[in-house]
């Protein structure tokens, strides 16, 4: 009898198996919003995608705000409710979170120490422009603007070389749409922040950007609505991307799948939890 032995996949220069052939390593990317809180497992995908709330009380608490974690406490209960049965429990995962451009140095310290709910062994943290670049496929070399429409924020972003250049927020999204605001009022707030760019970028880098075509994410870009009226206002093409109310926690995924077998993110078995830089 033959016996045909399989060659076992070699681990990464991390000394690292992919995901899920690692055991002995678990991953989170995460994408906290004041709507939505979607979250990555690795090896098992996009497993979450709930309204961001938690329930201290008899009542419920919306721990994140436009764009703000108002309430570090509750985001941690949030997330050990979600999560916390969900990851192998002799295991500290990598997690990946994705914050705000503007606002996320707050935005970051909180979220690092919400997360420290899941006992991590390192902590990332990623523009979500950034991630909703990496899961479009975006060429980075090249000046490119990303729009991201949320529920109670937009941003607008220019990506230099894949680093955060110019931004411009304003605490209106889809969750306003009804309650006095209006498509138009969306894309005219849209436009005065291009516009804005535009009149204090020195170079020419923004004009490039827009030209080259506006990377169109977040739950307002399923509604074509205010796609109609961004199209008129900008006056130049939009580039929606797949899936795009998913696409910030899908770029996160893309990261942590980078930063698994990279040395920097290797923690020993006996290190301590906890954060660190990115």
């Amino acid at each position: 009898m033959t016996v045909i032995r399989r060659p076992r996949p070699r681990p990464g220069p991390g000394g690292h198996r992919s995901w899920p052939l690692c055991r002995q390593c678990s991953g989170v990317a995460l994408d906290m919003g004041s709507a939505r809180t979607r979250a990555w497992i690795a090896g098992r995908g996009l497993i979450l995608d709930v309204p961001t709330v938690t329930f201290p009380g008899a009542g419920a608490v919306y721990p994140i705000q436009r764009g703000t974690i108002v309430d570090a406490p509750g985001t941690a209960r949030m997330l050990e409710r979600l999560l916390g049965h969900r990851l192998p429990r002799l295991t500290r995962p990598l997690v990946v979170v994705t914050a705000p451009v503007l606002d996320g140095f707050a935005y970051r310290t909180q979220a690092r120490t919400a997360v420290e709910v899941l006992r991590p062994r390192s902590v990332l943290t990623v523009p979500s422009a950034r991630a909703v670049a990496l899961a479009a496929g975006a060429d980075l070399s090249r000046p490119l603007l990303v729009l991201d429409i949320g529920a109670h924020l937009t941003e607008v972003v220019l990506l230099v070389d894949g680093a955060v250049f110019d931004a411009r927020r304003t605490a209106l999204g889809t969750g306003d749409l009804g309650d006095g605001a209006t498509p138009a009022a969306i894309g005219e707030a849209v436009a005065d922040m291009v516009t804005s760019m535009l009149r204090q970028d020195r170079t020419s880098l923004t004009v490039d950007a827009l030209g080259r075509g506006t990377l169109l994410a977040g739950g307002g870009a399923l509604r074509p609505e205010i796609t109609r009226h961004l199209t008129g206002r900008l006056h130049a093409p939009l580039r929606t991307v797949p899936a795009p109310h998913t696409a910030a926690v899908r770029g996160a995924a893309k990261l942590l799948e980078a930063a698994h077998s990279h040395p920097s993110t290797t923690a020993a078995d006996d290190a301590p939890p906890g954060p660190r830089p990115y």
